[in-house]
């Protein structure tokens, strides 16, 4: 009984933004207990693998952050190649409506944040933080609607989620590189270069290349550019047909989509969800930085997607999702501003200071919380209007 549970659970499409979420409770119920000490002690705990004095020796919060959230970005390289060779991003025409809306989705989302924060120095690092929107909450959320909103739906906030992270890898490759380590940079050009020649071969096995990929994470680690861009790169070197037709990468996608969204993503929500509540005013939870945070995801998130679709739609430069209403767009507008897993990491890459951290979680979590909510309530009306209602609107 409690295995039939558990397979009806799991495969239906919102498991893995409700067990995103009750990892998120559980950090903070962790993080404002009595176990608030061992959580932290864990967390900050050091962890070494080294060889002759030689290798990596880094706090578990870091091993989760670099290390598991780059199998995390694998998946998304891996998702992002299948989609520009064979699916939704290879038609440039189906590209254009969500596109823009991933470009100005993210563009207001930053203004926001930086009108707020501008005057605060140490503040303005953080202005990529609302402008992400995670995949596993907003498409969990509109499963939860169910078969009520359109196919068409679905389609266009995936188009605009898996664009909205290549834009996230953009920045964090661009803006979020530590001090460059140009030795360790070319060092990694050598497995990039195998990587490259396996992908052109066409190698059915993948182990070599998830062996290479591994080495050229440590050596992008040690280089001062975000780690996690070399599961991007890795996951373009996997080839799409081998040489008998048969396609590794989707093997490979199907077979590690569970493990990141049931396990490695709930792992890094629980590290890094916990606001700690103790001490905090009401004068904190509005201050520039978490207010910055929570209302770039809420309204500029919102402004950005929802106000460029209606414009081109209006002018003729696109057409509305099969089906869809302006308040189901409205709806998904509001889901982007879900921001959570990319945004509690690009905060970690922006703050050192715990106490900022601690800010940027609650910024994250109450923005993110908001737009959910809105976003949920918004379809759940479009489900309800009448057919009449429907036409009305989309003419």
């Amino acid at each position: 009984m409690l295995l039939r549970a558990l397979d009806k659970f799991f495969s239906h499409e919102a498991a893995g933004g409700i067990l995103l979420m009750l990892s998120a409770v559980a950090a903070m119920m962790v993080a404002n207990s009595g176990l608030q000490d061992a959580y932290q002690s864990f967390l900050t705990a050091k962890f070494s693998v080294t060889l002759n004095g030689e290798g990596l020796s880094k706090p578990l919060i870091l091993w989760i952050n670099d290390g598991l959230m780059a199998v995390f970005f694998f998946l998304i390289g891996l998702e992002l190649k299948r989609e520009m060779m064979e699916g939704k991003l290879k038609n440039p025409r189906d590209v254009v409506l969500p596109g823009v809306a991933a470009i100005l989705g993210m563009a207001l989302p930053a203004v926001v944040f930086l009108a707020i924060n501008w005057q605060i120095p140490e503040n303005i690092n953080g202005w990529a933080i609302p402008a992400a929107t995670d995949i596993a909450f907003a498409l969990g959320i509109l499963a939860l609607v169910g078969s009520r909103a359109p196919v068409s739906l679905k389609v266009f906030l995936l188009t605009l989620a898996i664009l909205d992270d290549l834009g996230a890898i953009i920045i964090i490759a661009l803006f979020y590189t530590a001090n460059l380590n140009l030795d360790y940079l070319f060092l990694a050009m050598i497995p990039l270069a195998a990587l490259i020649y396996l992908n052109i071969k066409g190698t059915h096995v993948v182990g070599p290349a998830l062996l290479l990929g591994t080495i050229m994470w440590y050596f992008v680690l040690k280089s001062g550019v975000h780690a996690t861009l070399a599961g991007v790169v890795t996951a373009f070197c996997i080839p799409l047909k081998d040489r008998w037709g048969k396609s590794p990468l989707h093997s490979l996608e199907h077979a590690l989509t569970p493990y990141v969204f049931y396990l490695i993503i709930p792992i890094f929500a629980f590290a890094n969800a916990g606001v700690v509540l103790k001490g905090m005013t009401f004068a904190d939870m509005i201050s520039p930085l978490p207010m910055g945070i929570a209302l770039g995801l809420i309204v500029g998130k919102q402004v950005g997607v929802f106000g460029v679709v209606m414009l081109m739609v209006k002018t003729g430069l696109a057409r509305m999702p099969a089906g869809a209403t302006m308040l189901h767009i409205y709806g998904v507008a509001c889901l982007a501003g879900v921001g959570f897993t990319m945004s509690l990491f690009i905060g970690g890459l922006s703050y050192d200071n715990p106490l900022l951290m601690n800010e940027v979680r609650l910024g994250v979590l109450s923005g993110s919380i908001v737009s959910g909510l809105m976003g949920y309530c918004a379809l759940m009306l479009a489900a309800q209007r009448t057919p009449v209602d429907a036409e009305a609107e989309a003419a």
